[in-house]
């Protein structure tokens, strides 16, 4: 059975990164991550940045694409690191006032926010250019239990209309007075509550019924092994860009080990 997926995350394309087989462009930029998720040296993060930034201009994504989808998590990270150069660290870069600029807490803000950014970007690259269903299937050729992608699967179709039903519940709870009123705290808490706790019942009750009609269509019953159907041309159109980030990913462990050993 056909399932219509909201495509929102993929970016169709005819970039050598689209056109890579997805097998390898799922080990290799997950290895890639890792990688990046290992660096513990400042010095290593412009090569970081450069290689990732090299990564999405050769991917032929937009920059648009990027730019909106970093927005939340840009402002997470600031929060998360932004007090660093103030309160961590000895060498003191500037001072006025009560305010104090430490040189290694902002050499620790930095690193933190280049391996995040160079990750972040990596895995949009990844989702950006490899069709949702495509991924779960190579996931599952790899080895992933089939239970896991099949709740992959079923959490991805069904979390658009969760959404759905939550907007059209906040519409019946603004016709029916909240928000226009003057509510006390303990009122509007309330109201969210019951918001919350109406959508959590209704999504359990419908998971039961998807359930069930899953088992009434033999779901269960048969073992039935996806794999990624993928020409032996594209395999060999892929090989250089593989070997290219397992060459990156290679690189950054390497100089990792030398600057933390030598």
């Amino acid at each position: 059975m056909a399932i219509a997926l909201r495509a929102d995350i993929f970016v169709a394309g005819n970039s050598p990164i689209h056109c890579w087989a997805v097998r390898p462009k799922l080990l290799s930029l997950l290895g890639l991550m890792f990688a990046i998720s290992l660096v513990s040296h400042l010095a290593l993060i412009p090569w970081v940045l450069i290689v990732v930034g090299l990564l999405y201009r050769y991917s032929q994504l937009p920059w648009q694409y990027l730019l909106k989808r970093l927005t939340y998590p840009g402002i997470f990270i600031v929060a998360m690191v932004g007090l660093l150069p103030w309160i961590s660290g000895e060498t003191v870069l500037w001072q006025g006032y009560w305010l104090t600029l430490r040189l290694e807490g902002l050499q620790t803000a930095a690193l933190i926010a280049g391996r995040f950014l160079a990750i972040l970007t990596t895995g949009f690259i990844l989702l950006g250019t490899t069709p949702f269903l495509d991924m779960l299937k190579a996931m599952r050729s790899l080895g992933l239990p089939s239970l896991l992608t099949d709740m992959a699967l079923l959490t991805y179709r069904y979390l658009f209309d969760v959404a759905a039903q939550l907007s059209s519940m906040r519409q019946a709870m603004r016709l029916r007075g909240y928000g226009l009123l003057r509510q006390t705290v303990k009122r509007q808490w309330s109201w969210l509550a019951a918001l919350f706790g109406s959508l959590l019942l209704r999504s359990y009750e419908r998971s039961h019924r998807v359930y069930k009609a899953m088992c009434l269509r033999g779901y269960g019953q048969s073992d039935i092994t996806l794999g990624a159907s993928v020409s032996r041309s594209t395999y060999r159109q892929s090989w250089l860009t593989t070997a290219a980030i397992l060459s990156a990913t290679l690189s950054f462990v390497i100089g990792e080990w030398i600057l933390t050993y030598l």
